[in-house]
């Protein structure tokens, strides 16, 4: 019995970090980095604006990657969004860049 609820439990527990891996680029923009990129709070490059994200796109998406991982300026790392994985991170970093195009 209680194997059957440790492997229950593991897999519940693996498809909840499934679930949460599958969090799109826009979606994790709308809930978590909107707050300040939809407004530009404390220097955070505005939503769409092409000039403020030239610059970080020729860094390209490893390195601004990187610097949301460990925060820059105002911004604290992942933004705050600790249950973000680097692949969602890199997905909202994204929607953002085609956003600025």
């Amino acid at each position: 019995m209680k194997k059957t609820l440790l492997v229950a439990g593991a897999a519940l527990m693996l498809s909840s970090t499934a679930a949460m891996a599958e969090r799109s680029g826009e979606e994790l923009y709308k809930t978590k980095c909107s707050v300040c990129h939809a407004t530009g709070v404390a220097g955070a490059p505005k939503f769409g604006d092409a000039a403020a994200w030239a610059p970080r796109a020729e860094k390209g998406i490893d390195a601004l990657l990187a610097t949301s991982l460990t925060g820059i300026n105002a911004m604290p790392p992942k933004g705050t969004c600790m249950d973000c994985s680097d692949d969602e991170m890199k997905a909202a970093i994204q929607y953002m860049l085609d956003a600025a195009k």
